[in-house]
């Protein structure tokens, strides 16, 4: 039984934020310190330094010969079963962490010249150059440094969803990266099936790691091998084509050299630039999230029906007596309308010590797309806010205001005001774009009727096939990211 199930939420995997899981057994997708690295928000820079803190002190350990502390840093990990992630043969098991798994990696990290000599920098080298370490025990090793991140998400989803906390909770290891050191509390939090459950947002799992062992043997170490067998006189595994180049083959290179992750390290160690070339442009290229679909492949979970979340937005009677519901179907339709693109939903959110409130506030982790669009032409769009405005068309200046009031160069100048219509639209969207001239930021407006063109638009990039025609207008192509009316409503308020 998924956790919306379990605590009758009323929604699938496509509007929920964090990851569906079964609360009995596991769903293969792991946890990527890579994702994380370039989450913008709060939350993700809080992990990341979690992440460093702890590697850096395990590193440090490890170099300076101190085993006693890597022992002790390595000790602290457990077989995060709370998360319901990974892989396991029935009930959660938690089949990458065991018990012995923190000494055997200390010691591994003791014996490794990738460790001592730096080629190993970040958790998720150990993957490359450490026996026995995938994908599931870089997973399994971040969720128990990020657990109290995970813990504070939990109880946020908690409260967007109604779903109880249990006081008292034991937190297990939670990492102070200020102290550089482990610390054990008490919580609140979810107890599903007689065992703690950890929420985990969407955008931080993948089904493979971001860094891929084979994708950087096939395209930089093996090249970088040709390229030397090449430059070596009499090479053996050079040969010649009819037309005089010289060649050598991947196949030959990978037979001579071999392809284990034994013989990645030791080649890696005489070529450190490449590895670290690897790194850098993997660091420098903002990875995509997790999809729907590959989500919906991994757990077995409906993919999101749009046209029913748009229907459910359009039945909520207009009126103030219905405020509340509108609210709450518009963020479900946002959530899965807009993912990756938006993330980690936070319901009326409050600012200004409480006396103000934001309906409801995304972090904007889009890696490409019209939110990655504003990012790039410096539209400060860290957190993007959304006003509800379940109005017949009164809607006008004030609620524009309000929710321009709501920006600052902390949380952001962009938000969307969702309205049921309006008596004159054309003349709200020149308001519109009165206050971005005014820079008192940037309001896109959407009523019900553009509800219906986002959620086609979405549906049809999603439909859409190579052999398709090309857009008719290539300067905001409807089939990039699916939000071709958001491009013209902001083109609309700059120009």
């Amino acid at each position: 039984m998924r956790v919306s199930e379990f605590y009758g939420i009323g929604r699938t995997q496509g509007s929920l934020d964090f990851v569906d899981v079964d609360i009995s057994d596991d769903i293969p997708v792991y946890i990527d310190p890579g994702m994380i690295r370039h989450l913008p928000d709060d939350w993700g820079k809080e992990c990341l330094i979690m992440l460093t803190t702890f590697f850096d002190s395990v590193l440090d350990a490890v170099r300076a010969g101190d085993k006693v502390r890597a022992r002790h840093l390595l000790g602290h990990l457990g077989e995060p079963n709370e998360t319901h992630l990974g892989f396991s043969a029935g009930r959660s098991a938690g089949r990458g962490f065991g018990p012995h798994m923190g000494a055997l990696l200390a010691e591994k990290l003791a014996e490794s010249q990738a460790a001592h000599t730096g080629l190993i920098e970040d958790l998720e080298d150990t993957a490359f150059f450490i026996d026995k370490v995938g994908k599931d025990i870089v997973s399994d090793i971040t969720t128990n440094i990020i657990r109290g991140p995970l813990i504070a998400y939990t109880q946020q989803m908690a409260a967007v969803f109604g779903i109880p906390l249990e006081e008292g909770v034991a937190t297990g290891a939670v990492w102070n990266p200020h102290r550089v050191e482990w610390e054990h509390g008490h919580t609140r939090l979810p107890i599903a099936n007689g065992g703690k459950l950890l929420l985990v947002p969407k955008v931080i799992v993948r089904r493979d790691m971001y860094l891929s062992r084979s994708e950087y043997y096939s395209n930089h170490l093996a090249p970088a091998l040709q390229s030397e067998e090449l430059d070596k006189p009499g090479s053996s595994l050079v040969y010649t084509l009819k037309d005089g180049r010289r060649r050598v083959s991947k196949k030959d290179i990978r037979e001579f050299y071999g392809s284990t992750k034994s013989d990645v390290t030791r080649e890696s160690l005489i070529r450190p630039d490449v590895y670290a070339n690897y790194r850098q442009l993997k660091k420098d290229i903002v990875p995509p999230p997790i999809s729907h679909q590959d989500l919906s492949d991994a757990s077995n979970a409906p993919l999101p029906d749009y046209e029913q979340l748009l229907e459910d937005v359009l039945a909520v009677p207009v009126g103030k007596e219905s405020a509340n519901e509108y609210h709450r179907r518009i963020e479900a339709l946002f959530s899965a309308l807009f993912y990756p693109s938006l993330a980690m939903p936070e319901l009326e959110e409050e600012i200004h010590g409480g006396r103000k409130r934001i309906d409801i506030s995304y972090t904007n982790v889009a890696p490409s797309g019209f939110f990655a669009f504003l990012r790039r032409h410096k539209i400060k769009s860290t957190y993007v806010m959304v006003e509800c405005k379940n109005y017949g068309k009164e809607v006008g200046n004030p609620e524009l205001d309000q929710l321009s009031s709501r920006f600052s160069p902390i949380r952001g100048q962009f938000g969307i005001l969702a309205c049921r219509s309006f008596a004159n639209k054309e003349h709200f969207l020149k308001r519109c774009r009165d206050t971005a001239l005014d820079y008192r930021g940037y309001v896109i407006a959407v009523d019900d009727d553009d509800l219906r063109e986002l959620v086609s638009d979405v549906v049809a990039a999603i439909n859409w096939a190579p052999s398709d025609p090309p857009p008719a207008e290539p300067e905001i192509p409807p089939r990039v990211d699916g939000y071709p009316l958001l491009h013209r409503r902001f083109k609309a308020l700059v120009n």
